[in-house]
Parts: structure tokens; C-alpha cells; sequence
């Protein structure tokens, strides 16, 4: 217990005195996962959005493997990308392996089904209420399914809030990409793994509280989003 509690305390001060080492592995897990989702959300809301509205033979089987890819093990995700950068890959020749921009990469990966699933369903309940209106004037199958993205602003922030969620507490694939190297691309997970392995609770626990906090804070503002999207217009 007062190994426990002791730890507690160190880590506390860790965080009040904003440690350096501490603020760098935080910063480069935001980075890393801001990053990740910025460019998932260009590929992701394209992606939802298309699927609402196209049709075609093996559509149900794209939305099928889509909705299959939202349970991709992140160690999976982690593993196809060190062989895509590897030096015998097909992409070894650019030097990304070990690098912040392979583990963008892999959360990148790991975050676009999740983005295209939810904005698919986005665009589809709303294409539900107006989006006859919208044929009406003339606007094609995806103007009109990116329009939805656009008016649906609120439901865009919650997933990409969401998406965020995600890549930031993950683990296995950055492991995998990034090598855990101090300094360089160690993030917050892979530093709590690290450190509790070391026995270094202090830096483990101040790391842990960090990312429950950077956690809470999405998904208090989600739970916000989603409350301010019910009121009516009148009071917002």
C-alpha cells in the first residue's frame, strides 16, 4: 500500500510540475492521433457517405466487410503495416518504419472504417427525412449524401470525437510501427505498457490519469454534442 500510494503521489507531482517527459510522450500522442483522424475523416465521411447512396452489385458485401473491419485487431492492423515499411516491403524504401508517420498510418487504418461506418449511417437517416428535397432541385445521389455531411454537422463532430477516442487509446499497432523509441515515438500507451513493465509506477500512473482524462474530456464533450443536437432550435 505504500508502494501504491507513494507512486500516486510522485505521479501527482508529475503532472502539477508538468514534467517534461511527461508533456513530450502526451504531445506526440495527440499529434499522432489528430493527425490519424484528419486524414481518416477525408477518406472516412467520402467513403460513408458514397456507400449511403451508391448502388450496385456487392454493395451489401462492401457494407458487410466495412462493418467487419470496425473489429480489426489494431496488433493485425499494426503487423501489415511493418511489413508494407519493413525494408524487404514494398514500401521499405521510404524509411517510415519507426517513424510518428507509420503510426499514423496505422491508426489511420484503424480509424476509417469506424469513421465510414457512422457517417454512412449518418447520411442515410438523414438522406430519410430530406433528402427528397434535395432530389427535387436536381442535386445528384453523392452531392446530396455530402450535403447531409455538411448539414449534420453535429453527428460529424460525435464521430469524428469518437474516431479520436480511438486512436488515442490505442496500443498494439503504434507498439508494432513506432518501436517504443524514447524521444521519438513513444506515446502514451505504449509508455504505460513500458513503464509498468520497468516497475516505474510513477511515470505509468501520471500517463494513465493523463490519457483518462484526455478520454473523459471526449466523451463528456460527446455526450454534449449529442444532448446540444436534441434541443430544439429555438435554444441553441
Amino acid at each position: 500500500m505504500n508502494t501504491l500510494s507513494d507512486s500516486l503521489v510522485l505521479a501527482l507531482q508529475m503532472i502539477t510540475r508538468f514534467d517534461s517527459e511527461l508533456l513530450a510522450i502526451v504531445g506526440l500522442s495527440l499529434k499522432v492521433s489528430l493527425s490519424a483522424c484528419a486524414v481518416g475523416a477525408v477518406l472516412g465521411l467520402v467513403l460513408g457517405a458514397w456507400l449511403a447512396v451508391a448502388r450496385f452489385p456487392g454493395h451489401g458485401g462492401l457494407v458487410w466487410l466495412l462493418n467487419t473491419l470496425l473489429a480489426l485487431p489494431s496488433v493485425v492492423v499494426g503487423l501489415l503495416v511493418y511489413l508494407m515499411l519493413s525494408r524487404s516491403g514494398p514500401l521499405g524504401s521510404w524509411g517510415l518504419l519507426f517513424t510518428p508517420t507509420a503510426m499514423i498510418i496505422a491508426q489511420t487504418i484503424l480509424v476509417v472504417p469506424l469513421i465510414a461506418a457512422l457517417s454512412r449511417r449518418l447520411v442515410m437517416d438523414a438522406l430519410a427525412e430530406g433528402g427528397d428535397q434535395l432530389a427535387a432541385l436536381g442535386a445528384g445521389p453523392l452531392l446530396r449524401a455530402l450535403l447531409m455531411l455538411a448539414h449534420q454537422r453535429l453527428g460529424v463532430l460525435t464521430v469524428m470525437l469518437t474516431a479520436f477516442g480511438r486512436a488515442v487509446a490505442e496500443v498494439g499497432a503504434v507498439m508494432i510501427v513506432g518501436g517504443n523509441i524514447l524521444g521519438n515515438t513513444r506515446v502514451m500507451t505504449t509508455a504505460i505498457a513500458l513503464e509498468t513493465s520497468k516497475g516505474d509506477l510513477p511515470l505509468a500512473l501520471a500517463l494513465g490519469a493523463v490519457l483518462l482524462g484526455v478520454v473523459g474530456v471526449v466523451n463528456g464533450v460527446i455526450a454534449l454534442v449529442q444532448r446540444g443536437s436534441r434541443l430544439p432550435v429555438e435554444a441553441l
